[in-house]
């Protein structure tokens, strides 16, 4: 008889170990669940913010390739005589201005 009873004992210790076991990995796939979730909802938000810098970048780019051509025009002649009839009021040799007075 006494060999039945630590049988039983055995069995139940098992059957609540057993229970346990299920019980942790239960609740750590409900953790890493959640993480999940949170993981992925970042995740997307860094590829928006990724976006959006990739689009500043090509704007910027443009930009400066702008700045670049405008630095090559200001060292035209172009540029100068546009310079100087616009902001000095200097003229070539017989020509003729008219001026608005509306304007004046």
């Amino acid at each position: 008889m006494a060999r039945r009873r630590i049988t039983y004992r055995k069995r139940s210790q098992n059957g609540l170990g057993i229970f346990l076991a299920v019980f942790v990995m239960v609740i750590i796939c409900v953790v890493v669940a959640i993480r999940c979730v949170g993981l992925h909802s970042q995740l997307k938000s860094y590829e928006a913010r990724s976006n959006d810098l990739q689009k500043e970048i090509s704007a910027e780019k443009e930009r400066s390739s702008e700045i670049s051509d405008y630095a090559k025009y200001t060292q035209t002649d172009e540029y100068v005589e546009e310079i100087a009839r616009e902001k000095l009021g200097l003229v070539k040799k017989g020509e003729i201005i008219f001026r608005n007075k509306s304007r004046e």
